[in-house]
């Protein structure tokens, strides 16, 4: 069953006269619990693909729809609940708060949520170790590694226990063989059944995903499954 479905979606920006599509007509499914990798040269459409998907921004036609709703349907504030509840993100650069300690980076969105501190901290503590940073927990990003700071940003995507994973060049900041344990920790989590759509411009880190999705100038051009 598709978790994510994209109908004739078009994004369209205006350059002075001119109408520029970074989408142009996209249509594709997303499987639930599959790892998708998309990949193009620069201006193919990746990052704006990745900002829709995020309900960060919205189509200028066309339709989607997450678990059969159609997010781009929804007024603002629609959709940054769905952002906060279903949605998690991991950046190229981390985009931790650095006054705050591991534990608390981490249990930010479930203060948001609403959660209790009692029941956020225990979350979060589960969460820190699931990706191996158990004993870091008191520790500010500054006290870490680049892998072990992506760990942490890997971890507060998680703790909404989101239907869909958003990674935007996971690796992009690490050494090849940090990148490497990010991206079997990300293979980790897809085998226990997380839906991950992944941007990058590596085939090496492209390899870890099962599906391969090819843009060009906003277009569909190849599909690897």
């Amino acid at each position: 069953m598709s978790l994510v479905r994209l109908e004739e979606v078009t994004k369209a920006y205006l350059m002075g006269p001119t109408e520029v599509r970074a989408l142009d007509g996209l249509s594709i499914e997303f499987e639930r619990g599959s790892f998708w990798a998309l990949m193009g040269p620069s201006g193919s459409g990746k990052s704006t693909l990745l900002n829709l998907l995020g309900c960060l921004d919205q189509p200028t036609s066309g339709r989607y729809l997450l678990d059969g709703h159609d997010v781009a349907a929804l007024s603002d504030d629609e959709r940054s609940e769905v952002r906060l509840r279903r949605i998690g993100f991991i950046f190229q650069s981390f985009n931790l708060i650095p006054q705050l300690t591991v534990l608390e980076n981490i249990e930010l969105p479930l203060f948001y949520m609403g959660w209790s501190e009692e029941e956020g901290a225990a979350q979060a503590r589960e969460l820190a170790q699931e990706v191996g940073l158990g004993d870091r927990t008191s520790h500010r990003p500054t006290e870490l590694s680049g892998g072990q700071q992506q760990r942490v940003a890997i971890a507060r995507a998680l703790a909404n226990d989101p239907a869909i994973l958003l990674a935007d060049e996971p690796t992009g900041n690490l050494d090849t063989a940090t990148g490497a344990q990010i991206m079997a920790l990300l293979g980790e989590l897809n085998g226990r059944g997380k839906t991950i759509l992944m941007v990058t411009h590596e085939a090496e880190v492209a390899a870890f995903a099962g599906c391969r999705l090819h843009l060009r100038d906003g277009k569909v051009v190849e599909i690897d499954r």
